[in-house]
């Protein structure tokens, strides 16, 4: 009998236990105060503080009622989490946000937020193009959807400095082949540049290393081809002069016979012609 009872004590006292446990997990947790937690936020985000900053605006957004205002904190926290170099983070919010908030008035900002984020994650130093293909290929989504937009003129000269990258890394590949003496890879590595980033500071090298490489394969005609092409175009660069050096002519003497045509379109011309 006593075993029995302290048995049924001990199941009561459980059951007891459990109902205060269960009244505890749903007892709901009283409403913080959005607007103090997003001056917190703001206070946090003036002195830097960006790792708190996110925080309090996190914390806002999931109390504010208005989805104006919860979209609002949102934008801060991926803003304070860009502001701390924390990218991946601040990608995650930022698509959240896309996919949350489709209506607010700050869609545009998110996006261009979203596009400097990846712009901001290349690296000179890595050779894997796929990083700056993808921000490439953001960036011009961004204009075409926001032609208009403030922020469309930074986003165009960011994406100048990614052909340029994007050109440097084919470079620096294609002087790879030609060190082991690999021809062909090599000149398609240098057509991409000519033919897609002819606009950068590297198209000028890439038409020298073409004439070198078609005139050591015995195809003169080709490597002559490029050379007029540098020519027209780049007439007093030292690629220029380097290039005609592989024929043993006398520079000046070429210079001086050269026309003088449009830019633009004398390049797109030869290269119809070479390809």
């Amino acid at each position: 009998m006593l075993i029995r009872l302290i048995i049924i004590i001990f199941l009561i006292s459980s059951l007891n236990s459990c109902s205060k446990d269960k009244d505890s997990v749903y007892e709901p947790s009283k409403l913080l105060d959005p607007y103090n937690l997003y001056k917190e936020g703001l206070d946090a985000f003036k002195r830097n503080d960006y790792f708190y900053a996110n925080k309090k605006f996190s914390e806002a957004e999931l109390n504010f009622t208005k989805p104006e205002l919860a979209a609002k904190s949102a934008i801060m926290a991926s803003y304070s989490l860009y502001g701390i170099n924390f990218y991946s983070e601040a990608e995650e919010n930022l698509k959240r946000f896309l996919k949350v908030y489709p209506a607010d008035k700050n869609i545009i900002y998110a996006k261009y937020l979203l596009t400097i984020i990846y712009y901001e994650q290349i690296s000179e130093e890595d050779k894997d193009l796929d990083p700056l293909i993808k921000t490439r290929e953001e960036i011009d989504l961004f204009i075409k959807q926001y032609p208009n937009s403030e922020y469309t003129t930074d986003l165009k000269f960011k994406r100048g400095l990614v052909e340029n990258q994007l050109a440097a890394k084919e470079l620096y590949v294609a002087r790879y082949y030609i060190s082991v003496k690999k021809w062909i890879p090599a000149i398609n590595r240098l057509k991409i540049i000519t033919e897609k980033y002819n606009t950068t500071i590297f198209v000028e090298e890439a038409l020298h290393r073409l004439v070198e490489i078609y005139y050591y394969l015995g195809l003169e005609n080709e490597a002559r081809n490029y050379a007029s092409v540098l020519g027209y175009n780049y007439n007093s660069s030292e690629w220029f002069k380097k290039s005609y050096k592989v024929f043993d002519k006398n520079y000046e003497d070429f210079k001086k016979g050269i026309k003088k045509e449009k830019k633009e379109n004398i390049f797109k011309r030869i290269l119809n012609v070479i390809n």
